[in-house]
């Protein structure tokens, strides 16, 4: 059951979604962007910080919050979901853990404030999972880094204004010797590309970045040299959650639309809701979403209880994004034809969703941690 306070911020989301954003989710795709006044009145609501404590400018709340907001933010606009979970983790979530107290100072307050969106810069265009193969190059010169490199699929990078950046700084060191640092959007040297045409989630930008001889301060460098790669995986339980989570609002979108459609539609005489094909089709779905969003509640209230949950976390992102992209495809098949039309939300949503098998770890990468764990519980 949940408390009082995460009852309060799921009904501050759902209402927020379903009143601002649902309303305008097909505007901001055509568009290809969110519109900064809804990134300020997120902010206001306290949605670019939730988990941030609160003496470094956030709501102080739980992730078991955290995962119910994203879920409604979800359901309302996959997209801004997207912005919204990137920004608070890894990258408000990286610099709270790993950022010194004159850092959380000057970049976290803001930033969980809502007053510029963050950015996370481990992928490249030769590498995902394995972020230890990353080339871009930190070189230490006196007081600063030069770096040169790039990195691809970083998400609201044209809107954003810093990104947490990993660069090698020592190619022989073990692990890579991979470093990392607080970079500003605005750094010269660092260019920011156009935003990537993709299937789904267009009003999400996300571009390629390319370094060019970028100089900056050493004291931009989090935690220690080093220790890029801990810092890198340190999100992952957090950032795996915040994907299931979205994936769980979508196709909660995809369901409620579907249902509403079937007691409407007619066929034969009567609502195709009362045919036992379609009942029995939603009732499956809504069996799985169900199942999803517990998944998703119970490795935010092991993350809460600070347990180890990477192997939860990574059953609650396979499941959840995995269970979205079929319950959005059924959900088209209720609506039929209408299901296909872009007037129709069903076909974005479908589009949107598919994305959350990918991104955050593949849904092979959450099996290899899966069958990890299995074989440390079953090793003779």
């Amino acid at each position: 059951m949940n408390t009082d306070i995460q009852d309060m911020i799921k009904d501050t989301a759902r209402a927020f979604a379903q009143e601002v954003l649902a309303p305008g989710a097909a505007t901001r795709e055509a568009n290809g962007a969110i519109e900064p006044e809804v990134i300020v009145q997120m902010a206001e609501l306290g949605f670019m910080g939730i988990t941030v404590a609160e003496e470094n400018g956030g709501v102080g709340a739980d992730y078991t919050s955290y995962a119910l907001a994203l879920m409604e933010i979800a359901e309302g606009d996959g997209a801004v979901s997207t912005m919204m979970s990137v920004h608070n983790a890894p990258f408000c979530a990286v610099l709270e853990r790993f950022g010194n107290d004159e850092q959380r100072a000057q970049w976290l307050k803001p930033a969980a404030a809502g007053a510029f969106v963050g950015c996370f810069g481990l992928t490249e265009s030769h590498t995902g999972s394995d972020a230890k193969a990353i080339k871009t190059r930190a070189e230490r010169i006196g007081a600063s880094y030069r770096i040169n490199g790039g990195k691809q699929f970083i998400s609201s990078a044209r809107i954003g204004g810093a990104t947490v950046v990993f660069a090698v700084t020592d190619p022989n060191a073990a692990k890579g010797g991979i470093s990392a640092f607080y970079v500003p959007n605005d750094t010269a040297g660092l260019t920011i590309g156009a935003p990537e045409h993709k299937l789904g989630q267009k009003a999400s930008d996300t571009c390629a970045l390319t370094f060019e001889d970028m100089q900056i301060d050493a004291n931009m460098m989090l935690g220690q040299e080093g220790q890029g790669l801990a810092i890198a995986l340190s999100s992952l339980e957090t950032g795996r959650i915040g994907i299931a989570a979205q994936s769980v609002g979508m196709a909660q979108a995809a369901l409620s639309y579907a249902a509403r459609h079937a007691m409407e539609r007619q066929s034969f005489g009567k609502p195709i809701f009362e045919h036992q094909s379609i009942a029995f089709m939603l009732a499956d779905m809504d069996a799985k979403v169900e199942s999803a969003r517990q998944l998703v509640l119970y490795a935010a209230g092991l993350k809460d209880r600070k347990m180890p949950c990477l192997r939860e976390a990574s059953i609650a992102k396979l499941i959840a994004s995995e269970m979205a992209e079929r319950v959005c495809s059924n959900a088209i098949q209720v609506l039929g034809g209408y299901g296909y039309l872009a007037d129709y939300p069903v076909e974005r949503i479908y589009r949107d969703v598919r994305v959350c098998q990918i991104y955050e770890g593949t849904s092979e990468i959450q099996k290899i941690n899966i069958s990890r764990e299995l074989a440390k519980r079953y090793a003779p």
